[in-house]
């Protein structure tokens, strides 16, 4: 699992960057996790003794407001993970160095909780995805794709023309921002969220549209969304829809010739 989003400090933009331009993978499932975060240190160290913090860059903005009234002298270095942080503070402890990470990384370390709960927000929250090299689950009628649409060219309404596909046949965008694509200043895609799977007639045709209209589509992933409960939803043609193509194929087969 990769960490995605986050409620406080929103989208983990190496993991988002690393979907979007890098790999070819497909996002499977997503959970949601509460997050607690705890400051820890090898055994024996005191708050006192603390001159350096180790975590995931994420996790130390979400620590910010703590670490300023608690530690405010003390260097913050980056690691890869919060997990990472803890690995490397059991590996090379040294008196000085205390880590961020959630308390089953204390566990599994042999690391000492000095203080618990030092994130600023209580409702902290995290999103991640499990990604896989190849296959699209089935539909659950509880559903969440992904995407990232590379514009033709930067023009004025090009953000809104995307945006219509989705107005015109009621698909929920649930995520919307935009990243630079690297390729130059002010080169930007939009990376989406929408509640629907491939499978469903009114997706497929959205994503037909974009990819036709609008630019390269990178398709990232129809799954199961977290959380998810009440009555599935499908988005199929509607009747309207269903009977205005009766009544134009009707009209087609009138043609002469």
């Amino acid at each position: 699992f990769a960490a995605i989003e986050n409620s406080i400090e929103g989208s983990v933009n190496i993991t988002q960057d690393t979907l979007a331009f890098e790999v070819d993978l497909f996002i499977q499932r997503e959970v949601v996790i509460s997050i607690q975060l705890n400051l820890m240190v090898a055994p024996g160290t005191a708050m006192a003794d603390v001159e350096r913090i180790v975590s995931f860059p994420h996790a130390i903005a979400q620590c910010r407001g703590w670490l300023a009234l608690n530690l405010p002298d003390a260097e913050v270095q980056a690691s890869n993970s919060t997990a990472d942080a803890a690995r490397l503070l059991a590996t090379e402890p040294d008196g000085r160095t205390a880590a961020i990470a959630p308390s089953r990384a204390a566990d599994a370390y042999g690391l000492e909780v000095l203080a618990a709960d030092v994130e600023d927000h209580p409702e902290n929250q995290t999103r991640f995805v499990l990604v896989a090299a190849d296959g699209i689950p089935a539909p659950t009628g509880h559903d969440k794709t992904s995407l990232v649409v590379f514009q033709r060219a930067d023009r004025p309404g090009s953000l809104l023309g995307i945006l219509q596909e989705f107005a015109a046949r009621s698909l929920n965008l649930t995520r919307l921002e935009s990243r630079p694509t690297k390729q130059g200043l002010g080169n930007y895609c939009f990376l989406m969220d929408l509640e629907g799977h491939l499978a469903d007639e009114l997706v497929a045709d959205c994503l037909r549209n974009l990819h036709m209209k609008h630019g390269h589509v990178k398709f990232l992933g129809s799954y199961p969304a977290a959380g998810s409960n009440g009555d599935a939803v499908r988005h199929e043609a509607s009747e309207a829809s269903l009977s205005a193509d009766d009544w134009l194929t009707d009209l087609r087969s009138r043609i002469l010739g």
